[in-house]
């Protein structure tokens, strides 16, 4: 036992450092984050954001769907629980629509918000009737303006980025406690591996989209650095919970992967495809890209 624990903690260090040297590439790299360069430096950005973007969509159908509906129907097996109704799918429904609604009610804030500082200008223009024409002319303009904002928060939005990033955290979480829960050290040496493979990519994926949304870099690092803690803590967690197991705790976790689960679904095909998919250029590229990431990883899943 003291060996297998010395292990699970030399796991523990080596998935937090591995994490955090792939997540600051992106993050402190000037390249990563410059927004005004050449045509070249966008298309390459763009298509390094569709290789994240295959990444993200095989994580979605090829790890955390399959891994979460195991559990769950594992878990409802386990406490004789049958009916015809599709229960873990509307668990991983329900935590789709938690971030619709979050989401709506922060955008609908935001114009809320945006719609009162449009009208203020205009005020002064009323005064006069070549003012009034001069505003009346202009408020397409502003009111096209105004769309443009909001399309484009929809694309690269840090309430997404966010989301994305507390999804992939509490994967990260239950991929920890995997290995926590090992009781012989060669499995937790091949579980570790693979973790440490897959989200070594993950990292780098979710870095470079925090980097191109609207995150100020003290918070990208703040991400990533609490994101490297994820596995370190599901790991510590596991080995607590091998000394002393809930009656519950299994559910709690099915329930709380379904959740992430329906986030993850939400944030591939409704922030990260449409927003690369829907720009102009390279389309075929792109889609070469999105292809290549989602290649890799699902390369990596059939090697195990």
């Amino acid at each position: 036992m003291e060996f297998l624990l010395q292990v699970k903690i030399g796991a523990l260090i080596g998935l937090l450092l591995l994490t955090l040297l792939f997540g600051f590439i992106p993050a402190r790299v000037k390249w990563f984050r410059d927004t005004n360069g050449t045509d070249t430096h966008r298309t390459v950005l763009s298509l390094i954001s569709c290789f994240a973007g295959g990444v993200f969509l095989a994580a979605c159908l090829l790890d955390i769907i399959p891994d979460y509906l195991s559990d769950i129907n594992a878990e409802l097996d386990a406490r004789l629980v049958e009916t015809s109704f599709p229960l873990p799918e509307f668990i991983m429904a329900a935590g789709f629509f938690m971030v619709l609604i979050l989401e709506r009610i922060v955008l609908n804030c935001r114009e809320m918000r945006g719609a009162q500082e449009e009208r203020a200008p205009l005020i002064p223009d009323n005064r006069n009737r070549h003012g009034h024409g001069h505003g009346h002319g202009r408020s397409p303009d502003l009111e096209g303006s105004g769309h443009h904002v909001h399309v484009d928060f929809q694309a690269h939005s840090p309430f997404r980025s966010f989301m994305l990033f507390l999804t992939l955290s509490l994967h990260s979480v239950f991929e920890g406690l995997a290995i926590g829960l090992q009781s012989t050290d060669s499995k937790v040496l091949e579980i570790c591996i693979a973790i440490l493979v897959h989200k070594s990519i993950i990292v780098f994926s979710l870095s470079v989209k925090l980097v191109q949304s609207a995150v100020r870099p003290l918070w990208v690092a703040a991400y990533i650095g609490v994101f490297a803690m994820m596995s370190p803590i599901g790991i510590a967690v596991g080995i607590s919970v091998m000394e002393a197991r809930l009656a519950a705790g299994t559910l709690i976790q099915a329930v709380l992967e379904g959740l992430a689960a329906g986030t993850f679904i939400y944030i591939t095909f409704l922030e990260i495809l449409p927003h690369e998919l829907n720009s102009p250029g390279k389309q075929l590229l792109k889609v070469l890209f999105i292809l290549l990431g989602f290649s890799i990883m699902a390369a990596l899943t059939f090697l195990g």
